[in-house]
């Protein structure tokens, strides 16, 4: 008997219950400038495949994709 992992199911049409949303990966560009909930304000310096530079001023943090904890202002 095979099993599949937790993140592979499938959503059956006749389920009462509602697929999970696809989460939206937003985009960033060099210079925008950015709120994070735990490293506050700063300014995106450097742009990879799945991970963002940011400068907040005293340090500086490679934040990896999906970004949920930071937003573009």
């Amino acid at each position: 008997m095979t099993s599949r992992p937790a993140g592979s199911r499938r959503h059956l049409a006749s389920s009462p219950f509602q697929p999970k949303p696809a989460q939206e990966v937003e985009v960033f560009e060099v210079d925008d400038r950015v709120s994070h909930d735990s490293f506050g304000l700063g300014r995106v310096s450097g742009v990879e495949a799945a991970a963002v530079t940011v400068d907040f001023g005293s340090h500086t943090v490679r934040v990896v994709s999906p970004y949920s904890k930071m937003t573009k202002l």
